[in-house]
């Protein structure tokens, strides 16, 4: 399999970590593509109308886009435990995390355009603060959950990669006042 990647991206880099807890990380050969919302790349745009990374080409043809979607695929070919468990109650909770990452990041990514990205006559503060807010009600909300998940499941790491993303975009001191949420 071939993963189109890019490596500042945290959904690719959740695909990543699921490859590498599934023990698939020898089976995808990671290839990195840079993608901009402002610079179409022409050979990811052909796989993925959206023009966003991770895609991953499947051996047998297939083209998948969208991390869920990928990480979804993974967790079908192997034999250890699942990062979408089965059970009902462990499944929507790992969904749902999963969802929350997604939310978080895709606020993170507004902040930041929004903060810097952008040039600075375009730039809209109301729409950064409204989606600070979303950051930090994310962060809240996982220091009030986070000591009762201890599953390693794509709920978790969908928050971790996200986290780490926040952290290394210097989004948002998510680990201040957060103890749990830190560790």
């Amino acid at each position: 399999m071939k993963l189109l990647y890019q490596t500042h991206s945290p959904y690719a880099r959740k695909v990543l970590v699921a490859a590498h807890e599934l023990d698939l990380a020898g089976s995808v050969q990671v290839i990195h593509y840079e993608t901009s919302p402002t610079r179409q790349n022409a050979e990811v745009f052909a796989l993925n109308p959206l023009g966003k990374v991770p895609v991953l080409l499947c051996d047998d043809g297939q083209v998948l886009f969208d991390s869920s979607v990928i990480c979804d695929y993974l967790d079908s070919l192997h034999g250890r435990p699942l990062l979408i468990p089965a059970d009902s109650k462990q499944r929507y909770r790992a969904l749902q995390w999963q969802a929350l990452a997604q939310g978080l990041a895709y606020a993170g990514i507004a902040v930041r355009w929004e903060a810097e990205r952008r040039p600075e006559s375009l730039r809209w503060p109301m729409m950064r603060d409204g989606q600070l807010q979303k950051v930090v009600a994310a962060c809240d909300f996982l220091e009030r959950e986070i000591g009762t998940y201890a599953a390693v499941d794509i709920g978790a790491i969908a928050i971790a990669t996200t986290l780490s993303w926040i952290e290394f975009r210097d989004v948002y001191p998510f680990r201040t006042g957060r103890p749990h949420l830190s560790s």
